[in-house]
Formats: structure tokens, sequence, C-alpha cells
């Protein structure tokens, strides 16, 4: 038995000799517009080998450039000097997270391509959460294309409400391979992983996902990482264009890896992403917005607190509660609007940020506003994909942005 969207892999890892406090650092796409933490980061590993010279944060994306050369050159070395050696052969990782919340588990297995796309209106079984920004993949199939490896904090969620896939595995963990236990730096908690290679458990994997893929239209979600994968996909397209109908079956781009979580799992909290501007005066924002609610129909009164959005500039907070936009949701609304506004104005940035107090700080500068967004209810998740296609870009994230997911198996994507 084999399910069509997933398989094991080859996972390399470090070899025992590596600081793996050093070697595992956060996603690509977090701190944005605080490069105090990758400063911070890039001290801490020093000369040390670390993922966090195989992947471009996306703060120095204008810098690409003269980067990825060298974190495509830094991929050859660790393979050749063995400072990435492949421990796992034909299995999984089951994942253990302890953050904020609790133990997060999770399942790092590589997703046919094939199963998934971003695009709206697909009825594959594996799909995005939110709209993906067409524009941000060309640079990131840059990093890709030529790259032996990949490095992965794509985050797929199923939903499995009596926990059949995860957490039996979870139980038995004591008879499985420990891979590696560690602290992760700056302040993201602590990371164990097992090596998952005996036939029945994989098997016991296959038929709990296929169990689930008979009762729901969507198997996997992408919770985290969807423009990671879209550029995986993106890149697999191009690819096997160019390949014999021999190749296509098991090249190893046509795999991506990702980590499996259960959406039920109560240590994982959807956070809302909120929006910041830098550029504009937050008054004139306010006013600006006021009028184009009014040219909409929209209204700004009272509504219910899920459509609540603060905004807050120069030390003020203003309460924006947005009706009769015909959106469900408040970031659908604040999206639209901030979208059409923008148009034409060059001059402005708005940015994406994980964390209230992170947003607060940043509204503190001078022309600077910051924009509130409630939380997403996770039951609300796939139901809303399945039904609409997709949610607006950056409606909620999986944790804040230090207990996004660390970067620590590598899996080769050339033969």
């Amino acid at each position: 038995m084999h399910n069509a969207c997933i398989k094991p892999g080859e996972f390399w890892l470090p070899n025992p000799t590596v600081d793996l406090t050093a070697w595992a650092c956060v996603a690509c796409d977090q701190y944005t517009s605080q490069p105090a933490y990758w400063q911070e980061a890039d001290m801490l590993v020093g000369e040390k080998p670390s993922a966090l010279r195989l992947v471009l944060p996306e703060l120095y994306l204008s810098d690409a450039a003269a980067r990825i050369p060298m974190i495509q050159q830094t991929m050859q070395t660790y393979m050749q000097n063995g400072t990435l050696i492949p421990r796992v052969r034909n299995g999984f990782v089951l994942v253990e997270r302890m953050a904020g919340e609790g133990a997060r588990l999770g399942l790092v297995a590589a997703l046919d391509l094939e199963c998934y796309d971003y695009r709206p209106g697909t009825t594959l079984p594996v799909r995005a959460t939110e709209g993906t920004i067409l524009e941000r993949i060309p640079p990131r199939m840059n990093i890709r294309r030529d790259a032996a490896l990949e490095l992965s904090h794509v985050l797929l969620l199923v939903d499995d409400p009596m926990q059949s896939v995860l957490e039996p595995l979870f139980a038995k963990r004591t008879e499985l391979e420990k891979l590696y236990d560690f602290p992760l730096m700056m302040g993201g908690g602590h990371l164990t992983g097992y090596a998952v290679t005996d036939e029945n458990d994989i098997q016991s994997v296959y038929a709990a996902l296929d169990a689930l893929q008979m009762q729901n239209e969507i198997l996997f979600a992408v919770g985290d990482g969807n423009h990671s994968l879209a550029t995986a996909k993106s890149c697999w397209e191009e690819l096997k264009q160019t390949l014999p109908p021999e190749a296509l079956q098991n090249h190893p781009a046509r795999y991506a890896m990702v980590e499996i979580e259960n959406i039920h799992d109560d240590a994982l909290i959807f956070e809302p992403i909120h929006r910041v501007l830098f550029g504009f005066d937050g008054d004139d924002l306010l006013g600006e917005l006021e009028a184009y609610a009014v040219q909409k129909g929209w209204t700004l009164g009272a509504m219910d607190a899920a459509h609540d959005v603060a905004m807050v500039y120069e030390g003020k907070e203003v309460e924006l509660n947005i009706g009769e936009s015909g959106e469900p949701l408040a970031v659908g609304a604040l999206q639209t609007f901030l979208d059409e506004w923008m148009q034409g104005r060059p001059g402005l940035t708005l940015d994406y940020v994980h964390g209230e107090a992170a947003a607060r700080e940043l509204a503190a500068q001078p022309n600077t506003i910051a924009f509130l967004l409630p939380a997403l209810h996770k039951s609300e998740l796939l139901p809303a994909v399945a039904q609409s296609g997709t949610l607006p870009r950056k409606t909620f994230s999986m944790g804040e942005a230090h207990e996004k997911r660390y970067y620590m198996e590598a899996r080769r994507i050339k033969p």
C-alpha cells in the first residue's frame, strides 16, 4: 500500500560533531522588518556549520544575486566534507517541538508535487490556504533552480480529529531511533526527531491518510510556507518539460520536503498576521479608508468583534469595525482596501508581521501604521478553503515568529 501524495524520503542531517543549536535556524520568511534578529543569529552561528548558510532570509532578497552562489557552493561543501550525511533512507522523521503551547508533533515526508496546486479552482487534494503572490515566485525559483539540496519550512495541515496519523507513532517513540534532541536558538524551544523506517509503521501512516482522504475533499492544506511550496511546484513544472518520460516518475525534484501536522493538535495555535504600512501618515490614511468605505458601501460602525481591526500609529489606536464588505473575515476587507489603495504609490511598503508586540514596536516609528487583526479559529480553516478556494494572503500564522519551523533536515533535489 502507498499513499498517492506522500512517500518516505532520504533525509540528510548534520554529523554528530555539529552543534545542532547553531545548525537549526528559523524559517527564512520571518523577521523581514527586523534585521537585528538575523544579525544576532549570524553572530551566534559564527564559523560553525549552519542551515543559516543554506537559506536566504527574505530580508536579504534584494541581495540575492550575490548570496545565491555562496549558498549553492556551501551546499556542495557540506555534502562533500561530511557536514551533512544521509541519516534516514526510505523513511519519515517524527518531530516533537516543545514551544510555548506545549509539545507539537510533525512528520517530515516527501510530497508529490503532482498532488498540489496553489492556483484557485484546483480540485487536487493538496491546496494552498491563502492567495499566492505570483511575483514572489520567480526570485525564489532562482534560489531553488540550481540548488543541490532543499531545506523546508513548509507545514501541511491534516484534519485528523481521531489522531490516527502522527499520534500512534509518538506513542511508540521509545522504540524509534532518536536522531536529534536539542534546544533551538533564540527562544525557539526544543526539538526532538525520530526515524520512522519500519515498513509496518510506514504502512500505518499510509492507511490512516488513505482513510482520511476518502472522507475529505482536501487531504492537506498548506499551513505555512505556501510560497516556498509554490516555488517547488513551479520549478518542477519547468523541469519536467525537459525530461524524458522514464525520468518523470522518480525524479527527486518532483517531490518537496514537508512537515505534516494535525490541525487538532492542542499545541498548534493560530495567530493573526498583522499588517504594517511604512511611509504614510496615519490620520491621512484613516481618512482615505473612510472615503473608500463610503464608496464601496461598507460600514465602519459597531459590528461583530471578529471583524475588529485595531489601527495603531503615533501613539493612537483606532478600532475599525468593518461591515457590509462581503468578506467573511476582517483581513479580507482590509487587504482589499490596501491592495487597491497602494496602486500607484510606489514609495510605500507593506509588511506582514507576526506578533502584536513586534507590530506595535514598528508602529512607534514616524509615518508607520500597524493594523492589528483578530485570530482565525482553527475549525474555520479547511471548510473555508474547500468553500472559497483560498483565503486572503497572510490570513493566519501557525504560532508567532519564533515558533515557526526551524530548518533541520535537508533533502537532495538533484539526481
